[in-house]
């Protein structure tokens, strides 16, 4: 039960499920128009859980009941999705919702070229309580050319890259982790563990590792730097931040602070490392610790920034073709405002791949007066939990989840506190329109697989190796990309 006011502790663990549902879970303006009951066959990102039919069967009950939809879940493994997805939307395979980001399933492109549904019209009807409640922010980034193509996930809305430490280091050396930003703050602490600890990796860095970038990549490796209000578009291999930034992470490669195999290695969490970098949000240090199995602590390296791949993170469109839009969209606002059908798909069973256990009294009391505040938290059949696990933020948003027992009550007021606090970046809602560069964009992935992760590691001199990277970048026509975006961001200024 969301704590919008203080609630009775207990209520909850007297309820069975049938009553929860009745009870807990919200009314939605939608009601079935008939007894049709239609089945909707949805595409999402990450691989079939063993106990997915198990949890749909459940989910199918629920929703059949509430508004005549029953589902019909195809996953498809993370490193297939973007190239199933392509062939289901091109060869017009049947389908009605489908997982859409900034960096899975194109969701520009594919608006772009009608693949989606546009959902302006179904949200006044089907989906007016899940516009209503999700940042206005989410529903802004999601528009492409003034028209809504998909669903966000409420999330995290900004990108927030962090120095991820050792808690055991931290602790040992009293190193003032909450005072290390910039990548230069990091030195003395390097010199430290490097001189302290023979056995451990001052900067663990893989070949994903990119170095801290002060810009919105519109089209890697071509944007708005962030704090430019002017707009201008620039390479960000010829702004003066990145070649600094590359020339310190060549001083600390020779200094032996970075792993020699940096540029190729794949994580392992075998080893030992005193900190590396990470794509953040609130309490990311827990989940990383769970993974890595020691504590971790956080500190962000630059203020959060809202961009439109940020706030794309994760949404769900829906077919331009498909039969039953107005049931998708349904579907989409019941997940969205529904709290006995959204944990149902985020974790499972209740008795089979989870308990509740009730939170304390001083805990509710603590979370007086915040939004998205719950009296229970969850634990986990850990026997069964390795059969049911999915990326939350697949199916819809996450404020109407429960906690797990190992995080604060309070940990999606923090979450939204997070959000409201992130600055949007001078290009957010800016999208481009490739197609007049398209060749010259095509060439670039090349040039960057070559010497980008040489160059972000430190694994090369820049000296040498940055002019051989911007004269292919060059060569491949970088400034017509570069002047096609200065002309369509003109024009784009004139209507903000």
């Amino acid at each position: 039960m969301k704590l919008k006011k203080m609630v009775m502790l207990g209520l909850v663990a007297a309820m069975t499920v049938g009553s929860l549902s009745a009870c807990k879970a919200k009314e939605t303006a939608t009601s079935k128009n008939d007894n049709e009951v239609v089945e909707l066959t949805w595409y999402q990102i990450g691989d079939r859980q063993k106990d997915a039919d198990m949890v749909i069967e459940e989910v199918n009950k629920y929703t059949a009941e509430k508004i005549g939809v029953k589902l019909n879940v195809i996953n498809v493994g993370w490193g297939d999705y973007n190239q199933k997805m392509q062939v289901v939307i091109n060869t017009g395979d049947k389908w009605d919702l489908c997982f859409t980001c900034s960096w899975a399933n194109d969701y520009l492109q594919n608006s772009q070229k009608g693949a989606f549904l546009e959902l302006d019209d179904l949200l006044k009807k089907e989906g007016k309580e899940m516009y209503d409640i999700i940042d206005q922010r989410f529903w802004n980034a999601a528009k492409v050319g003034g028209v809504t193509y998909a669903v966000p996930s409420e999330k995290e809305i900004g990108s927030c890259p962090m120095w991820v430490f050792t808690k055991e280091y931290v602790d040992k050396y009293n190193i003032p982790y909450q005072d290390i930003h910039n990548l230069e703050d990091l030195e003395p602490w390097l010199q430290l563990i490097k001189e302290k600890e023979p056995d451990v990796v001052p900067f663990y860095l893989t070949k994903d590792y990119s170095a801290p970038t002060y810009m919105d990549k519109i089209q890697d490796p071509v944007g708005i730097e962030y704090e430019d209000d002017t707009l201008t578009v620039k390479n960000v291999f010829e702004t003066e931040k990145m070649k600094s930034t590359l020339q310190t992470m060549r001083k600390y490669y020779l200094a032996g602070y970075i792993n020699r195999d940096a540029a190729t290695a794949s994580d392992d969490k075998s080893v030992k490392r005193f900190v590396t970098k990470g794509d953040g949000q609130p309490y990311a240090e827990l989940i990383w610790g769970k993974d890595l199995g020691y504590e971790v602590v956080t500190s962000p390296i630059m203020d959060t920034q809202v961009t439109n791949v940020s706030a794309r993170g994760a949404m769900t469109a829906i077919n331009k073709n498909s039969e039953h839009p107005e049931k998708a969209m349904a579907l989409l606002n019941l997940i969205n405002t529904d709290e006995y059908l959204r944990n149902l798909l985020n974790y499972g069973i209740e008795g089979v791949h989870y308990e509740k256990e009730n939170a304390t009294d001083e805990e509710v009391e603590a979370c007086k007066g915040k939004d998205y505040i719950y009296d229970v938290k969850l634990k986990y059949n850990e026997e069964k939990r390795k059969d049911y696990s999915v990326p939350y933020w697949v199916q819809g948003g996450l404020f109407n989840t429960y906690v797990m027992v190992n995080e604060p009550l309070d940990k999606w007021a923090v979450f939204k506190e997070f959000n409201d606090a992130s600055k949007e970046a001078p290009s957010f809602g800016f999208d481009f329109n490739l197609d007049p560069v398209s060749t010259q964009v095509a060439g670039f992935r090349n040039v960057l697989d070559e010497f980008g992760k040489s160059l972000y590691t430190g694994s090369v001199d820049p000296d040498e190796y940055l002019p051989q990277l911007n004269k292919k970048l060059e060569a491949t026509g970088i400034q017509d990309v570069i002047d096609e975006m200065q002309r369509q961001i003109d024009e784009w200024k004139k209507t903000k």
